[in-house]
């Protein structure tokens, strides 16, 4: 039995992702109703229209988010982001070299807040010495269901500096990590593959054998 576990908070119109930033606004760019007057009888089609920042709903960070000269979107390894085995670890968990390779994601549970104005405030975060302990371990990537990774207080970001100067992406506010077994899921996650883009949200998703 195979289960697959959607990671990713939807993208809606409107919806906000971190306070102060831009909303998405989600429209229609050529109507159904518009294509129905100009082709066959009993046929319609609808184009969609997006626009947004790359830090949008769940989204993943390259190198190139905090680093110039760092891969970007279209740069990303794939075998950092298709089918890495998971460790799904808690706030305050030893980071050992078992962690190599492996998806590590934190679950703090802070996505039971997404939507409401307690997500903007307060949020866990990795510290600097967990950091450094990820970046020996040498992970896929990393990844958080929280407002950021970092303590957004903190101006010196040490876990952005540290993972993706390390060439570690990061994927923040994941959701539903409490239905991910701390040991034998896959994860995968792709961006689109923009050119100059170091951020862009993702369909992030855990494929869970029973």
């Amino acid at each position: 039995m195979r289960r697959i576990v959607d990671l990713s908070h939807p993208i809606v119109h409107g919806m906000t992702t971190m306070g102060g930033m831009r909303p998405p606004s989600v429209s229609t760019y050529v109507s159904r109703e518009e294509t129905a007057a100009r082709m066959a009888h009993g046929v319609s089609f609808e184009i969609g229209q997006i626009d947004l920042i790359a830090n949008t709903g769940t989204y993943l960070d390259t190198p190139a988010h905090y680093h110039q000269g760092g891969y970007d979107t279209a740069g990303l390894p794939l075998e950092r982001v298709v089918d890495v085995p998971v460790a799904v670890l808690r706030i305050g968990d030893p980071a050992g070299p078992e962690l190599a390779g492996h998806a590590v994601l934190f679950h703090t549970g802070w996505s039971r807040h997404w939507g409401t104005d307690a997500y903007q405030h307060g949020h866990p975060f990795l510290t600097a010495d967990v950091v450094e302990a990820l970046i020996a371990a040498g992970p896929a990537l990393v990844g958080i269901d929280s407002l950021n990774i970092d303590d957004a207080t903190d101006l010196t970001r040490p876990a952005h500096q540290g993972l993706l100067g390390a060439g570690i992406p990061i994927v923040e506010h994941l959701t539903n990590l409490e239905q991910v077994p701390a040991r034998g899921a896959r994860f995968t996650a792709l961006p689109m593959p923009v050119v100059g883009m170091g951020t862009m949200p993702v369909r992030a998703i855990a494929v869970v054998d029973e």
